[in-house]
């Protein structure tokens, strides 16, 4: 098995051979592939770019006739993320490191983003100072500011780059960080330093602040029964990770207590997390309980980022940077249907819990999100979109124990 070593070594070959050089004095196997197209590689790889171009589709001669830079790093990335599968389906692959401006980061973190959380990824870069969601995703990948351009070996560059090496050979030679197949819905992920060896199946759940207690009075009852809970923050980038692990086949079971990223996307707020959250337990056809945590509520910054279309709305004041804009009887009706067809069309057992009470913290008789109404909408609108999935009325909040037992009792009935 090797590290992949992937870039344009048009312009950073200098770069990438010396960590190259200094991967292999730790004793690292190393494969370097070329993804540039402009001017000839300054090294010589192991993988040309002809090689890689070819095996993804692509021809180097047309896309330089196209003569743009977009639709080339555009190539380049999707024949980098080709490789990348390819070698670690075959066993070859121990991780990937990048090393890049803003073009290299595209193509590198490309190749990192199609495997498997454990795999050693990381990506040196000009931009990993700034946001770099775009590029991690939803995947372990670890970025390392260059703190200079990645233009030559220098004395600043040459203690960022010998870091670099030094890391990527830590993650390799600790070989049970490293993903070495695609394991079972019941398989848990390999164990980290210190811990004991674990067999339980993985449960992914949801949760707020708002939701906590639910999901904490929730763990204790799986966790009982034997299983791990592995909890997801439904911050637009936790419910993206939770899809992808189920995707991945790391989990046994779903439940996702906390679905208000729905919220964000159908209303505009800045935790959503897309349009296919709540569709990967129902395309693989795991057990899934799904209830209604924080629907309540929409996302935004501090106040004055909240958009001028919604300033008669009802708000709470989460923190300085947090606000919260209540749902209305509307919007509460459109997420009751989105949540009931994504429900019905689950290939595995699905049931839909509705906590009468309340569904947060501040959704509750008194609280500042306390709006009977708008709850009843979410509720009858499931009444009358959920066709062939069990619907289950609970008098009680959402953060009631009875509530929270009665949950993960329903999905270890589902589990066994």
């Amino acid at each position: 098995m090797a590290v992949l070593l992937i870039g344009t070594l048009d312009t950073k070959g200098t770069e990438f051979a010396y960590v190259r050089d200094r991967l292999i004095a730790a004793g690292i196997s190393v494969i370097v592939a070329d993804a540039g197209i402009v001017g000839p590689p300054t090294i010589v790889p192991d993988i040309t770019r002809e090689e890689l171009y070819a095996a993804a589709g692509h021809k180097i001669e047309v896309l330089r006739t196209i003569g743009d830079r977009g639709v080339a790093i555009a190539a380049a990335a999707n024949a980098a993320a080709k490789l990348a599968l390819r070698l670690h389906k075959d066993g070859m692959l121990s991780g990937v490191l990048g090393l890049g401006g803003s073009a290299g980061t595209v193509i590198g973190t490309a190749a990192m983003r199609v495997l498997p959380i454990g795999v050693p990824k990381l990506m040196v870069s000009t931009l990993a100072s700034g946001n770099v969601g775009p590029y991690v995703g939803s995947r372990d990948i670890t970025m390392m500011y260059s703190v200079v351009d990645i233009a030559g070996v220098n004395r600043i560059s040459r203690l960022i780059l010998d870091n670099a090496a030094a890391a990527m050979a830590g993650m390799v030679n600790y070989p049970l960080l490293v993903s070495v197949g695609t394991p079972s819905p019941l398989t848990p992920l390999p164990k980290g330093r210190g811990e004991q060896e674990v067999d339980r199946p993985l449960i992914a759940a949801t949760m707020f602040g708002v939701t906590t207690p639910c999901v904490e009075a929730a763990r204790i009852v799986l966790e009982t029964a034997g299983y791990e809970l592995v909890v997801f923050h439904a911050t637009g980038s936790g419910g993206r990770t939770m899809e992808g692990l189920i995707r991945d086949g790391h989990i046994a079971g779903v439940l996702d207590i906390t679905t208000t990223e729905l919220a964000d996307e159908l209303v505009g707020g800045i935790l959503t997390a897309g349009p296919d959250r709540l569709t990967a337990a129902a395309i693989v056809g795991i057990p899934q309980v799904i209830s209604l945590g924080a629907l309540d509520m929409v996302n935004f910054g501090p106040p004055e980022t909240v958009p001028e279309r919604f300033r008669q709305r009802k708000f709470y004041h989460h923190n300085s940077t947090v606000t919260l804009m209540r749902t209305t009887p509307e919007e509460n009706d459109q997420l009751g249907k989105e949540i009931a067809q994504k429900a019905c069309a689950a290939k595995g057992p699905t049931a839909v819990m509705l906590p009468l009470r309340g569904v947060s913290a501040i959704d509750i008789d008194g609280g500042p999100f306390w709006w009977p109404d708008a709850d009843a909408a979410l509720f009858q609108s499931l009444r009358d979109w959920s066709y062939g999935v069990e619907l289950i009325e609970v008098d009680a909040h959402i953060n009631d124990v009875r509530f929270a037992t009665l949950a993960a009792e329903k999905l270890l009935a589902m589990l066994r």
